[in-house]
């Protein structure tokens, strides 16, 4: 056979092959569909909405959506084979059965919204009261200058629909507040994604969750940056150079009494820019003609497109790994300068020295202690791991503390060192580990538990 019969005959058989998976994955379609609507439709015809979509009951949903193993189904196995090989299998299963809402569908909602999404959560619940404009066609995830004037839930919930159509989607073109918490917060939802920019629906919102016992992830000021290295996800109460941040921990503490306890994604960079006034084309248009609902800002937030986009990315990410129950430590927001570690590496030689007449089994350097005190202990001493002190209060906090041993027995390394106040200090070295262990059960696990954290990232 010639070489070019040869290639004739590979071209033939790679269009049979070709033709061949197309079919598979229609029929793989066609037996989805029939499964999923209890009925078949004709060869070729595409499935239209029958006028009942949206329209069942919560319980219908929920239960459908409980009793649906959707990595069973071959197409959305394929489809998430990439998150299957790198959660597992059992963990991908806890991402598609998870219940995700959320809220504020703009540059950053969106982005969050459309990863969750593409990382197989299985059911999502959209809300948002405002549409797309043109001007955020530069931040938004799917948008395209068709939906202009389209909701913005209804825009998502559209193209989501062409990218993982076995997705529960329902989508809301409200506005949350307290008549509408009920209806938005019920159904014991995994996670709720905070992407509100108002601050008074936000403060609400959060407070709500807290009080319902909701995991909630909220997005801080995205807009007027441009470092993206920058951005963090840390505690409410440890966010700093962030106005939204501070003005949201102020409300929260003065109206509902919270402090934190939930995780935010802020960035450490000073805004760039300020806030512009509204402008109009025509001197008689009055800014309050363009608000959709009364009391939200009429005025500009300059936005660098991607900076919204990367925070989304970011919380989705989080949202992921926490759904899979895939343990990542995030990079603790501690305030402290090289000169600090400096203090508490010479503290710590000084201390061997008095206690055991040399310093000889100081087995750490400088960059060892920067890993310690900021990944291990995040600047704070072991028994007080309650992220309050921040900022300025952090650096005076380190004039009170020291790296001792854990256990006395072993040389000062990188999985033997607990940050302590002095006087903490004090009382361990008087005492030994069996009599912690059989008195502070807790402690003692949660230290042995950040020291094994050591051993393995430094291959121990």
């Amino acid at each position: 056979m010639s070489d070019r019969s040869k290639q004739w005959l590979l071209i033939s058989a790679g269009a049979v092959f070709g033709s061949l998976s197309t079919l598979a994955v229609l029929k793989l379609s066609h037996r989805y569909y029939a499964k999923r609507h209890g009925k078949s439709l004709p060869n070729g015809a595409l499935a239209e909405d029958d006028g009942t979509n949206g329209k069942a009951s919560n319980e219908d949903l929920v239960r459908n959506f409980v009793e649906t193993d959707m990595l069973a189904d071959e197409i959305v196995s394929e489809q998430l084979t990439r998150n299957i090989q790198f959660f597992g299998l059992e963990s991908q299963r806890k991402v598609t059965q998870s219940f995700v809402v959320i809220i504020g569908l703009g540059g950053v909602g969106s982005h969050a919204a459309s990863m969750l999404l593409r990382s197989g959560v299985g059911r999502l619940l959209l809300v948002d009261f405002d549409q797309v404009s043109l001007s955020s066609l530069n931040r938004h995830a799917v948008a395209t200058r068709e939906d202009v004037g389209t909701p913005k839930a209804l825009c998502l919930k559209k193209h989501f629909s062409l990218i993982y159509p076995e997705c529960q989607i329902e989508a809301r073109v409200q506005l949350y507040d307290s008549s509408s918490e009920e209806e938005i917060l019920s159904g014991n939802p995994d996670f709720v994604l905070d992407c509100i920019d108002n601050i008074d629906t936000k403060v609400a919102l959060l407070a709500a969750c807290v009080r319902r016992g909701l995991k909630v992830l909220s997005a801080m000021g995205a807009g007027a940056r441009a470092d993206p290295t920058r951005i963090r996800i840390a505690d409410l109460r440890e966010s700093t150079n962030d106005p939204l941040s501070r003005a949201v921990r102020y409300r929260l503490r003065k109206d509902y009494g919270i402090d934190g306890g939930f995780s935010v994604v802020f960035s450490l960079e000073k805004p760039k820019v300020k806030l512009l006034p509204f402008q109009t084309s025509k001197e008689e248009e009055k800014p309050l003609d363009y608000q959709i609902v009364p009391g939200f800002r009429v005025r500009i937030i300059p936005v660098l497109g991607t900076i919204p986009a990367i925070f989304g990315q970011v919380m989705a990410t989080y949202v992921a790994t926490q759904l899979a129950e895939l343990s990542v430590q995030t990079e603790p927001v501690v305030n402290l300068d090289l000169d600090h570690y400096r203090i508490l590496h010479q503290r710590l030689i000084e201390h061997e020295e008095i206690l055991y007449g040399s310093a000889d089994e100081v087995l750490v350097d400088i960059e060892e202690i920067v890993y310690i005190v900021k990944e291990l202990w995040r600047g704070r001493s072991a028994r007080d791991q309650n992220q309050k002190d921040i900022g300025r209060k952090m650096w005076r906090s380190v004039n009170e503390l020291m790296l001792v041993r854990w256990d006395q027995s072993k040389p000062a390394t990188v999985s033997n060192l607990v940050l302590l106040k002095f006087s903490e200090a004090d009382a361990h070295e008087s005492t030994d580990l069996d009599r912690i262990k059989e008195e502070e059960p807790e402690f003692y696990t949660m230290v042995t538990r950040t020291l094994n954290r050591a051993e393995i990232d430094f291959a121990l």
